[in-house]
């Protein structure tokens, strides 16, 4: 039966693929308090197991499904790397190129003194640094180099001996370093800071919501009191009676019948309003003496909750407290701000600043909602429909551009097809953000294209590399492991002081910063469950891209470093 499998296996290597994908996906879920193999190592391992039974899978596949991967990168990051590099977030972008240097230059270190011949040292630094893209790149240029092919395959199957041995400590450690270590050495407390940096934005913990039986913003009925002193008034004169929160009338029931209300509405003796505020502000509204009614009828108000892509360049930096005095912000109310190519939550406070390319879930009647989407961008409406036109001409483009050479001093230089790809992918991303009339990519369609691309990818580097894991993993063990350690550890502590001392970020966003220059995801979500906020998400996003960006491109270099 074994045997059976085993012929099968080598006969139809795609079967040996899927089986890869499969086992990576089932295992890499499993986590313990946050933190686990992630699907890229269990899809790695899984499929160097199985390509001990000798599996030949073609070098095509790979590629083909790396450029997917890595446009899909581009295309999340365009729209945050281009804004980072360009405006606003200048420094924190400049800080995480020259943390991303030391992400390179520490392990380049460690190669040499270790004595790691090219094909270790890629593997060293896309482990420790948890940046697996990287190894295509570095497969591209090792290939470029023209060496013999026995030698380039050894080097070749180096690459995930040397990942698989150092992502573990690259993942636990850089959480354990940025997370636990980090605030204990810049001396920071983490609830207190964010405290501090929520109060100075002008922001309060947010409670409630969905899955909350108590919630924020609430509709009631009051009855026009005789000689109320908004009689007479239009309904945004009677809202702007108090400056200080967000309170619209929604719906006027006059004479018996409910007519929807408007800014111009004028407020009339005996008239039942509809009235959407803070829950706070309606029960002082009430302790005034104000005439609250029961109105079932009035009260049912149809609203609906919807996505804006944000893409008006006019509210492009603007602040929440600034657009929420636009007039077509009135009657709507924000739930979410999602931002950046893994979703990031960007906590809701009156001095957070909106950027084109942010999602807003915003919440009102359906005029309201329209009235406000128009303002602020385009409706993102759920679709499964992806622009495939759009994917492959960028693609072809971009793979285009990339295979060009150019020789200076006798010396080829290149992008190579998955740089190309990847440069495509940011500047169409970042047109779409600014243009959103094409390119539409559904967020499971990118996710498909990021994640399974480059699983795929990792699943072929596992079946070919089999038979030699094993060997260079008994020559190499412990001391690959540690000299890992050393390589994911430095950096993240150079880079902290840097963060701090010469910077100067704010110590509620340091170490998000840090997480996103390192792309780590693990330990943002470690470092904001011991903060208690999302506050630290602030400084994630536009460092992130760059980040994932120039890390990726590390993976070239590292092998023209060292060659």
């Amino acid at each position: 039966m074994f045997e059976w499998v085993a012929q099968t296996l080598r006969s139809y290597p795609e079967i040996a693929l899927f089986l890869s994908l499969g086992i990576g996906y089932y295992v890499g879920k499993f986590t313990f308090k946050g933190i686990g193999l992630g699907a890229v190592t269990a899809t790695l391992l899984a499929a160097v197991v199985i390509g001990q039974l000798g599996i030949t899978i073609s070098p095509n596949v790979k590629s083909t499904f790396f450029l997917i991967f890595l446009f899909a990168v581009g295309y999340g990051v365009g729209p945050q790397f281009v804004r980072g590099v360009a405006k606003d977030g200048l420094p924190q972008a400049i800080f995480s190129a020259v943390l991303c240097v030391f992400c390179l230059g520490i392990p380049v270190v460690v190669a040499k003194v270790a004595g790691y011949d090219l094909g270790y040292a890629a593997g060293l630094y896309a482990g420790s640094q948890t940046i697996s893209a990287s190894m295509g790149l570095a497969t591209d240029a090792i290939n470029r180099l023209g060496l013999p092919t026995d030698q380039a395959k050894g080097l070749l199957d180096a690459i995930p001996v040397a990942y698989a041995v150092s992502y573990i400590f690259g993942t636990v450690g850089s959480a354990i370093v940025i997370a636990l270590v980090g605030p204990a050495l810049l001396r920071i407390n983490l609830p207190a800071a964010c405290k501090d940096y929520e109060e100075k934005q002008g922001g309060v913990k947010e409670l409630g919501g969905a899955g909350s039986a108590w919630h924020r913003w609430e509709i009631r009925a009051f009855a026009l009191q005789a000689n109320s002193r908004v009689e007479g008034l239009r309904a945004t004169e009677a809202e702007a009676l108090m400056p200080d929160a967000r309170v619209f009338i929604l719906r006027i029931r006059r004479d018996g019948k409910i007519e929807e209300a408007s800014a111009d509405t004028v407020l009339r003796k005996g008239d039942v309003v509809a009235l959407v505020g803070a829950r706070d502000v309606l029960l002082k509204l009430i302790g005034a003496g104000a005439n609250e009614v029961e109105d079932p009828e009035l009260l049912s108000v149809p609203v609906e909750g919807v996505d804006v892509y944000v893409t008006n360049k006019a509210v492009d930096g603007k602040t929440l407290a600034e657009l929420a005095q636009r007039p077509t912000a009135r009657g709507v109310f924000l739930r979410r701000i999602t931002r950046g190519a893994v979703a990031t939550s960007i906590p809701i406070l009156p001095n957070t600043k909106i950027n084109r390319g942010d999602i807003l879930t915003l919440v009102g009647r359906t005029q309201d909602t329209s009235a406000a989407a128009k303002d602020l961008g385009v409706l993102d409406r759920p679709s499964d429909v992806a622009d495939v036109a759009f994917i492959g001409g960028a693609i072809t483009l971009g793979a285009l551009v990339g295979a060009l050479v150019l020789k200076i001093g006798g010396v080829p230089l290149t992008l190579s097809t998955a740089g190309g790809a990847l440069i495509a992918g940011l500047v169409f991303g970042w047109l779409r953000s600014v243009r959103p009339s094409f390119g539409r990519i559904p967020s499971s369609t990118v996710w498909f294209m990021n994640s399974v691309g480059l699983n795929m990818f990792i699943a072929v580097v596992g079946l070919t590399a089999g038979p030699g894991f094993v060997k260079g993993l008994q020559t190499q063990g412990i001391g690959l492991f540690l000299w890992g350690a050393v390589a994911t550890t430095v950096p993240l502590i150079i880079g902290m002081y840097l963060g701090k001392y010469v910077f100067r970020f704010h110590d509620a966003l340091l170490l998000g910063i840090c997480s996103g220059a390192r792309t780590t995801t693990a330990s943002l979500g470690l470092v904001c469950d011991r903060a208690q906020s999302q506050v630290p998400a602030l400084g994630y996003t536009v460092t992130y891209a760059v980040g994932n960006t120039l890390l990726t491109i590390w993976g070239m270099v590292i092998i023209m470093l060292l060659s």
